[in-house]
């Protein structure tokens, strides 16, 4: 079963997704107000077990969706982690020893369905197709053969890069990473049960019908469990943190002449198990 965050008149509701639309069950669990007090309280069966036998409550095309986690207390990014991607920034050098991280922040992302915003400050908005993953468990110094039991859920990022802006400065790339609406999170969560939900998926970003990206998850330089065991080296690991797990070659920026995004684009994010991310683009 997946479950969504999502709005309806500014309302906000979490819920089970059915066949035409939403379950809500926020409202049959006042005491988890949001997706991320479920995850802290291992909750996703009794959200499954509620779920059973009711009938949707918002019809598709009567709400919008939500980034899944609400104000998650740390998003971060893993860059450079598919070795094409590293080929690509023809520097010589091998895989890196240790893994490249920078934040997000909440606002920076909308959901599934919503468009992203291109804004005023720079026509070069570029997508990035990436697997999420959301922190179960938190915990410090997890182990590498610990760590994917602190997972709760998967879901799926079009990571949104305002490319002249990651050069803005002499070593960081936070400000391209975080212009309000640039990025997309969704459609919804995936509670995570297996290791082969993640081991080796197929990823896929398509732009207008058009494969841009497509790689597997089997090919990470850094695998999930080792992203979870580097980050909680230096900082905790809480319930409802999402980390983006990194993303194939192909983003616009790396063709000739680049293809950034524009308004009137559709972009889609496919991860093998967890679904379809889709948004498209307006101006600021």
């Amino acid at each position: 079963m997946k479950f969504a965050s999502y709005s309806v008149d500014g309302a906000a509701f979490y819920g089970a997704v059915g066949a035409g639309g939403m379950i809500a069950l926020s409202p049959v669990f006042p005491q988890w107000p949001s997706l991320r007090e479920v995850i802290e309280n291992d909750g996703f069966d009794a959200l499954e077990t509620a779920a059973n036998g009711l009938d949707v409550t918002h019809a598709d095309g009567t709400f919008v969706y939500e980034i899944p986690i609400p104000r998650p207390e740390k998003i971060l990014c893993v860059g450079v982690n598919y070795p094409d991607r590293n080929a690509e920034y023809k520097d010589g050098q091998e895989a890196p020893k240790h893994m490249s991280l920078f934040p997000r922040f909440a606002r920076s992302f909308v959901g599934h369905d919503v468009a992203l915003t291109r804004p005023k400050a720079s026509d070069q908005l570029d997508y990035e197709g990436e697997v999420v993953i959301v922190i179960g468990k938190g915990g410090r110094h997890i182990a590498k053969e610990d760590a994917l039991d602190h997972i709760a859920a998967l879901s799926i990022c079009n990571e949104g890069t305002l490319r002249d802006w990651v050069r803005h400065a002499k070593f960081n790339v936070t400000q391209g990473k975080n212009f309000d609406g640039s990025g997309a999170i969704g459609p919804w969560l995936v509670p995570f049960k297996d290791p082969s939900q993640l081991l080796d998926i197929k990823l896929e970003t398509r732009v207008n019908g058009e494969v841009r990206q497509s790689d597997r998850t089997s090919r990470m330089m850094f695998p999930h469990a080792e992203q979870i065991a580097y980050i909680s080296t230096f900082t905790t690991l809480v319930p409802g943190d999402v980390i983006v797990t990194g993303t194939p070659t192909g983003a616009g920026a790396r063709f000739d002449p680049p293809k950034f995004l524009k308004p009137g684009d559709v972009i889609e994010v496919e991860v093998e198990g967890i679904g379809i991310l889709r948004n498209g683009v307006v101006d600021e």
